[in-house]
């Protein structure tokens, strides 16, 4: 702090002088003619620098909030399959018990796995 203090101490004078001289040497009035091309250009042109600064805002701050929304969506589909996955293997499970059922069925008669045409 100290050490800061006292470059603000070593510069002070030179800088005063210069921010003297250079006000001094500016006109008091000044006169210029700004036509509507040049100033609709400038308008355009500080339009577009607001705008592009405001889109850069707007995505760094969505960056994360898309991203928690992206794993959220991903866990909820990780989820998801895997219970299609164990709801896939019980119905396997349960097509099996009826095929065993069905085989056990037509083995103890032999017509019913005749079709009616024949």
């Amino acid at each position: 702090m100290i050490a800061m203090l006292r470059q603000i101490k070593r510069y002070a004078t030179p800088l005063s002088t210069g921010i003297l001289v250079t006000g001094l040497a500016l006109p008091l009035t000044v006169q210029a003619y700004v036509g509507p091309g040049a100033g609709l250009s400038l308008l355009t042109a500080l339009w577009g620098l607001i705008a592009a600064i405001g889109v850069a805002v707007f995505f760094i701050v969505m960056w994360p909030i898309r991203r928690m929304r992206r794993r959220k969506a991903q866990a909820a589909a990780a989820s998801q399959a895997e219970s299609s996955e164990a709801a896939q293997y019980r119905t396997d499970a349960d097509s099996s018990v009826q095929q065993d059922t069905d085989a056990r069925t037509s083995s103890a008669d032999p017509d019913s796995s005749r079709s009616p045409r024949s």
